[in-house]
């Protein structure tokens, strides 16, 4: 049957307005001209006016209404390309893109060269990298308007992103010639196009086409430094030395403290010799001679008395001057011991010389130190202390600067934390702010040892002076997606065994993360409008490796070895335990447990009111901001229940949702590999435990929780009765490959021999004891190998609580994944 039409007057009149209102976000008034064109009897069932009312309505929040509409609306006329369209729309705010790609394409079906569609398709195909999919539809984008610019740029990434950088670099020329720009004039937007066809050009590998098109253009691109630097790694790779070296001391010039200028001329003038290279360095410091990098840098590769004597010149600039990071610019010689060593020698010999006559050295000729030189030379021989593991030394330094500056709060932020005095080290980080309450660094950092004391509610406090007036601090924190304060929270929650709230805080990370990823679509026209498209494809590679980042693999972590111990110990019903626990109370002891329940209660219950009263303010506020504004998009996400996600059904299907990003991105770290293996040797699965003990031991085959692991694998192979024949014939093969024909316990008693000086070693297998020994060899295995500072007792009772099955917090074991 012919689809029905509205009435060609007043009707069409009103599904103008409609459309438009729904372009200006006038959702109310749109909501008036669909009920003008359904009221009329006749056309009650039109499909497209149905459609666009129930897109309205999802952008009110009403979501299930709105999908009721739409899908009639798609019933009375499916062959409309409007309703697939909005149907698509509805889909892609739900975030199920590859629904709304399938809506777009039947829309497309009946109106191939709708621009609206085809732009909208290319959206989610980018956000969802089709590359393939992309290239196809701003082709079709290219051929319907050839005039507009975005047609021209988008099919240029399109081929740029699936790496063909020469066509992509042809199709930037072609472009680029329909442009008119005078040589004289300056325009931003012309000037990035060159800069993006340039790095396609080098991403290509056309060096020599590179370096004569940025030579060509260069008086008409406005970011000067970047064409500098673009030429000056240009002539590296093309092997013009003299003419690299000319670029990079120009640069240097231009900012003489930054690294990669000098390791640029180092490449450029290649120096055969370690005195060649210093004498690049030489020539700085006459050249420069306030700078610091260049007095650095030769630290890295000089040794002997030549690194003494650069030391000595870096390390009295710092002084005299009162440079704080000064430490933290010599970390990362702490690596050499011979240079520690020197270290020490040189500061330890300045602070003698200090005290005694204020001078660096006895036999300086120079004018005398002012006290603060003294107080910062001690301040970095806490750091150096604290830095090699002598934490008396270093509270004895610092405690002595303290002494002598009480109000300077660089050392009170130096605390007992590594000493292992947490709570100690909160106190002193509560003086050091208070000293100054304008600090947010300073707010924070004592935040965060707050949190990492385990006092949750004084850390919110803490950050509530720097938080929105009017809320609460802790959903200002997580609207600022401030997330190194929910990973201290979820780590506090986690060892205060509240897995509830720690799962809150890992999961409020997780939807930070997809927020980002999904803020793409505010980035994928306005960088083609805006021209920025070195920024724009830097992003969409950005955007591909996000869950990289130290953040998402912290909370995942957390997440994950949650879910582990929910499943290994459920939480049980606590009225139950109640009525068990009472059972043997007397009456009186009963009673007093009442009471003192009773006050609990009530004390709960005026906290929660004060929550609901906070609360019902905000709303009162957001509804009323809501009322004023007709952009309302989007209804109100899941709230995130404690309670819920600490009794959820099934733990391990929750921890794979996590691990899956870490197993795609994050393959070099062992401890996603080992994870991993915690997750699939309780779902019983032995390829998937194969492929992860596999992956974990190419990259660190000693590690003390991949052992437990191993032996944990060869005991469930050869215990399993249920293993599929094929299943257990490949299982073995690769641990007879891996290992040998070594069974489980002299796989062990091999372990333990190899690292007998290692504790994390000797405890991890130690533990293992118990799957391959009876107990009267475990308790011999630890008279003869647990010799060492661990109490007996607290080691039978780590076994007996089945500790080291569990992984440990690597940053209270420095790194090792094990507390000793």
């Amino acid at each position: 049957q012919p689809r029905p039409s509205p009435p060609p007057n007043h009707s069409n009149f009103c599904r103008r307005e409609l459309f438009r209102c729904y372009e200006h976000k006038q959702y109310r008034n749109g909501l008036k001209f669909c009920k003008q064109i359904l009221s009329n009897p006749k056309f009650s069932e039109h499909g497209e006016t149905l459609a666009m009312k129930g897109l309205t309505l999802n952008c009110l929040g009403k979501k299930e209404e709105a999908y009721e509409l739409v899908r009639r609306g798609l019933r009375n006329d499916l062959k409309s390309h409007v309703c697939w369209h909005v149907y698509g729309l509805l889909q892609r705010s739900d975030k199920k893109y590859d629904e709304a790609i399938k809506c777009y394409r039947n829309a497309l079906k009946w109106d191939k060269d709708n621009l609206q569609i085809l732009r909208d398709l290319s959206l989610l195909q980018i956000q969802m990298r089709d590359l393939e999919g992309y290239r196809e539809t701003r082709y079709q984008l290219l051929q319907l308007r050839p005039a507009q610019r975005a047609s021209w740029i988008g099919y240029a990434i399109a081929y740029h992103l699936l790496e063909d950088y020469e066509m992509a670099a042809k199709i930037i020329e072609e472009f680029r010639k329909t442009q008119q720009t005078s040589p004289d004039k300056v325009d931003y937007e012309y000037s990035e196009l060159l800069l993006y066809q340039n790095e396609v050009l080098r991403e290509a590998g056309l060096l020599r086409e590179a370096l004569e098109h940025l030579t060509t253009y260069e008086k008409q691109i406005c970011d000067k430094l970047a064409v500098e630097e673009t030429k000056g790694e240009l002539l590296l790779n093309l092997e013009r030395s003299e003419e690299a070296a000319d670029v990079y001391r120009r640069l240097q010039e231009r900012n003489p403290e930054n690294w990669s200028y000098y390791h640029g001329l180092e490449r450029a003038l290649k120096p055969a010799s370690t005195e060649e290279k210093l004498k690049i360095y030489e020539e700085a410091w006459e050249k420069y001679p306030k700078g610091l990098v260049p007095r650095r840098l030769p630290l890295s590769f000089l040794s002997g008395d030549k690194f003494r004597e650069c030391l000595d010149r870096y390390l009295r600039m710092n002084f005299s001057k009162g440079c704080p990071p000064v430490f933290t610019t010599l970390r990362s010689l702490y690596q050499d011991k011979e240079k520690v060593s020197i270290i020490e020698e040189l500061v330890v010999g300045f602070e003698t010389s200090l005290r005694s006559c204020r001078m660096f050295s006895p036999n300086d000729d120079g004018k005398e130190e002012p006290p603060t030189t003294l107080l910062w030379l001690q301040y970095f021989l806490a750091q150096h202390y604290d830095q090699i593991r002598q934490h008396t030394m270093a509270l004895e330094y610092i405690n002595a600067a303290i002494e002598s500056t009480p109000t300077l709060i660089d050392m009170l932020i130096k605390t007992m934390i590594h000493a292992g005095n947490i709570r100690e080290a909160a106190r002193w980080m509560d003086e050091a702010q208070a000293l100054d309450t304008a600090d947010r660094f300073i707010n924070s950092k004592c935040a965060k040892y707050l949190l990492k004391a385990g006092l949750i509610k004084e850390a919110e406090e803490m950050c509530a002076k720097f938080t929105r007036e009017g809320a609460s601090a802790v959903e200002n924190l997580n609207e600022m997606q401030c997330m190194w304060f929910q990973t201290e929270c979820a780590l506090a929650y986690k060892s205060m065994k509240k897995y509830g709230e720690a799962l809150k805080k890992c999961h409020e990370i997780e939807r930070h993360f997809v927020e980002i990823t999904d803020d793409q679509f505010d980035f994928h026209t306005y960088c083609m409008r805006k021209m920025t498209l070195r920024s724009y494809v830097d992003l969409l590679k950005l955007e591909d490796v996000l869950r990289m980042h130290p953040f998402y693999f912290k909370a995942s972590q957390t997440a994950i070895l949650i879910y582990l111990n929910l499943h290994d110990n459920p939480l049980t019903d606590d009225s139950k335990e109640l009525q068990a626990d009472t059972g043997n109370l007397t009456d009186k002891e009963l009673k007093k447990l009442r009471n003192k329940q009773r006050r609990a209660q009530k004390k709960a219950q005026l906290e929660e009111e004060k929550k609901n009263a906070e609360k019902e303010k905000q709303l009162k506020n957001q509804k009323k901001k809501k009322e004023d504004d007709d952009e309302e998009i989007g209804g109100p996400k899941e709230e995130l229940i404690p309670e819920k996600l600490a009794r959820v059904e099934n733990p391990l299907d929750e921890a794979v949702k996590f691990l899956t990003p870490l197993k795609n991105l994050v393959k070099n770290k062992i401890d996603t590999h080992l994870l991993a293996f915690e997750i699939y040797f309780r779902k019983e699965k032995f390829l998937l435990m194969l492929q992860s003990v596999k992956r974990a031991y190419a990259i660190d085959p000693d590690h003390p929780w991949l052992h437990q692991c191993l032996v944990r694998f060869f005991k469930g192979v050869s215990e399993s009765k249920d293993l599929a024949e094929s299943v257990s014939m490949v299982v073995k093969q690769e641990i007879s490959r891996m290992f040998g024909e070594s069974n489980a316990k002299n796989f062990n008693q091999a372990f333990l021999t190899k690292h007998f000086n290692s504790i994390p070693h000797r405890v991890a297998g130690a533990h293992t004891q118990h799957f391959v020994h009876s107990a009267f060899f475990f308790f011999k295995l630890l008279i003869f190998h647990v010799q060492f500072s661990i109490s007996p007792v607290f080691f039978l009772y780590s076994c007996q609580n089945d500790v080291l099955l569990r992984p440990f917090n690597t940053e209270e074991s420095g790194g090792t994944g094990y507390s000793t």
